[in-house]
């Protein structure tokens, strides 16, 4: 039986937090950081070098100059900001370049079920499903199921039978090991030293790219095609 596969979008696929940190330091100031103090959900910020951003866009300030964490009255007005501007999600840029292209080609060659998860707000142009659509199908993958909610991933998953979940936040990812019998797929991009200690403790598996938590996948998805012996199962226990 094919997999039934769950996928974050933001910090798994798209990379919201450099474009939050661009209209961050647009409201106030290049010496901002977006991470530093913060209690929003935020995928790990892609150095702007890695690909060519547009004219007009903030300059970001130095590696070795002093940065400071927003304040929450900045973060609630950031958010405020971010809803009127027209189109937001569809403009996001892959965290991966030609992750989406590969996750719809080996969905399609093991005729995995898949589905995209999200937690996005609404705001101006396009409900966050259809942008969320949108930029799936701009980046390669066809007539994508996305589903716009709140609440436990887990639930979710439990819901739809689901056999995996890939998400790059910890708390996403025990929702699922808790609350269903899905396998947590936990993209973490910070130094492996930074894992949270209780990850894998409590079942997630961790993975250090969205490329790697496919060819795990695909590893699953082997394993599923033959008869499966005593030590297949205890490697599949463990992640190996």
């Amino acid at each position: 039986m094919p997999l039934r596969i769950a996928c974050d979008l933001d910090g798994t696929l798209a990379d919201m937090e450099l474009a939050l940190q661009r209209q961050a330091e647009t409201l106030f100031g290049a010496d901002v950081d977006l991470r530093g103090g913060s209690t929003l959900p935020l995928a790990p910020l892609q150095s702007p070098s890695s690909f060519d951003a547009p004219a007009d866009a903030p300059v970001p300030a130095s590696p070795a100059a002093p940065r400071r964490p927003l304040t929450e009255l900045e973060r609630r007005k950031l958010w405020s900001h971010v809803a009127t501007l027209e189109n937001f999600w569809s403009g996001l840029r892959e965290i991966e370049s030609g992750a989406v292209a590969r996750l719809a080609a080996v969905a399609a060659a093991h005729r995995w079920e898949v589905i995209f998860l999200t937690q996005r707000p609404g705001g101006a142009g396009d409900t966050a499903q259809r942008q969320s659509q949108e930029w799936l199908r701009a980046n390669g993958f066809e007539l994508p199921s996305v589903f716009v909610m709140n609440g436990s991933r887990g639930r979710v998953a439990d819901a739809f039978a689901l056999d995996a979940v890939v998400d790059d936040r910890p708390d996403n990812c025990l929702d699922v090991v808790t609350d269903s019998t899905a396998r947590a797929l936990l993209v973490w991009r910070d130094e492996p030293g930074t894992v949270p200690p209780g990850a894998k403790r409590t079942g997630i598996t961790v993975v250090f790219s969205f490329d790697e938590a496919l060819d795990l996948l695909e590893r699953l998805t082997a394993r599923r095609r033959k008869p499966e012996s005593v030590l297949g199962r205890v490697r599949n226990a463990i992640g190996i």
